[in-house]
């Protein structure tokens, strides 16, 4: 069976760090675009960052980048979402997804496999 399952989720307090990993089960994540996705209570599920499964190019939205980093480590089947100076804002059920996609991209749709999510919560 595949399975996406994201841990590292927490309380945090504004400005602080939390790296959150995603491990895989039943595929091999190095052959798959990997992104991670958000979605807070009442609001639609929106993109975070994502990484190709070809040249490892790198994308992210506008209100992470300079402050999050994905990666992978193929030898731990794990994708990771550092994320640094976390805001209020950045509070929300935190999604891995994977997709047979030659490129990183933005839209849900596009990704096949999704895990069950972890909560980061950011404090003032």
């Amino acid at each position: 069976q595949v399975q996406l399952v994201e841990s590292g989720g927490g309380l945090v307090q504004a400005g602080g760090s939390l790296r959150l990993s995603c491990a895989g089960s039943g595929l091999f994540l190095g052959d798959y675009t990997m992104g991670w996705f958000r979605q807070a209570p009442g609001k639609e599920r929106e993109f975070v960052a994502a990484i190709s499964w070809i040249a490892g190019s790198t994308y992210y939205a506008d209100s992470v980048k300079g402050r999050f980093t994905i990666s992978r480590e193929n030898v731990k089947n794990t994708v990771y979402l550092q994320m640094n100076i976390l805001k209020l804002e950045d509070t929300a059920v935190y999604f891995c997804a994977g997709g047979r996609i030659t490129s990183a991209t933005s839209r849900a749709t596009r990704y096949d496999y999704w895990g069950q999510g972890t909560q980061v919560t950011v404090s003032s």
